[in-house]
């Protein structure tokens, strides 16, 4: 299941979910959260969907359809939040995978501070994994090393955290698991240059399609991550912005 925002460039949000999802041999159940006005530049606008409807399609979907994991993207207010929690809560066996969107690459903003306070005190306490780069770590914790802001974070009752690297410099991009009970596990990944449209949602969304055909949670990382590498390196160019990953490569599964 994914509930996520909708980019009509159809680089980033719930397009990019159901591409990678499909990819990876799953079948996507998309919620959308917010309506955009973007491009492969920025986001200009964003307006939440109604958060009473989004309940009732979780309703409708669960009663219907058996779900394997969830993953989010933009959730558009705290109203939604409060309905993903209240739904969540009744499954808690299903993985709950956050890619806690809070800014587009180009500076627009997709949370407010109570959106924000929300996905901090009541929905991440809930997942298994967040999934923040490193800016959206620093504007949750206002510290700006990952390792003290994920451990804020898991301090304030969050699960494990999956920072990412790719908004860094340097010839490898760098992915950190911070958990609880354990060390941190580092991936390196050679970096291709550049910044792409939607690699966070093809990321989380890639992660929430591997434990959904249930592999492990490293597992599914290293899934991913390969999986967004060799989408990168076959980047479209769409628009006048960032290139857009090519999601629809065939994957061996």
């Amino acid at each position: 299941m994914i509930l996520s925002g909708l980019d009509p460039s159809g680089g980033a949000g719930v397009q990019a979910d159901i591409q990678s999802v499909t990819s990876l041999g799953c079948h996507p159940l998309p919620v959308l959260t917010c309506l955009t006005v973007q491009d492969t530049r920025n986001v200009y606008v964003a307006e939440p969907i109604d958060a009473d409807l989004i309940r009732r399609q979780l309703e409708c979907l669960a009663g219907d359809t058996p779900i394997h994991a969830i993953k989010t993207g933009a959730l558009g207010n705290a109203d939604v939040v409060d309905v993903l929690v209240e739904f969540v809560r009744k499954r808690p066996h299903i993985p709950l995978i956050v890619d806690p969107v809070i800014k587009a690459a180009g500076g627009g903003d997709l949370a407010d501070s109570d959106l924000i306070n929300a996905m901090l005190t009541r929905l991440f306490p809930l997942a298994e994994m967040i999934t923040p780069n490193g800016v959206e770590l620093e504007l949750l914790t206002g510290e700006p090393d990952p390792q003290k802001a994920a451990a804020k974070l898991q301090l304030a009752g969050c699960g494990d955290v999956l920072a990412t690297g790719g908004h860094g410099t340097g010839e490898t991009i760098i992915n950190v698991l911070y958990r609880r009970d354990a060390e941190p596990q580092r991936w390196h990944i050679e970096r291709i240059g550049g910044e792409y449209h939607g690699t966070g949602c093809t990321l989380a969304s890639s992660i929430a399609a591997g434990r959904a055909c249930g592999l492990s949670q490293r597992a599914a990382i290293a899934q991913a991550q390969n999986y967004v590498h060799r989408a990168i390196l076959q980047a479209l160019k769409v628009g006048e912005g960032q290139p857009v990953p090519d999601r629809g490569i065939l994957w061996e599964h």
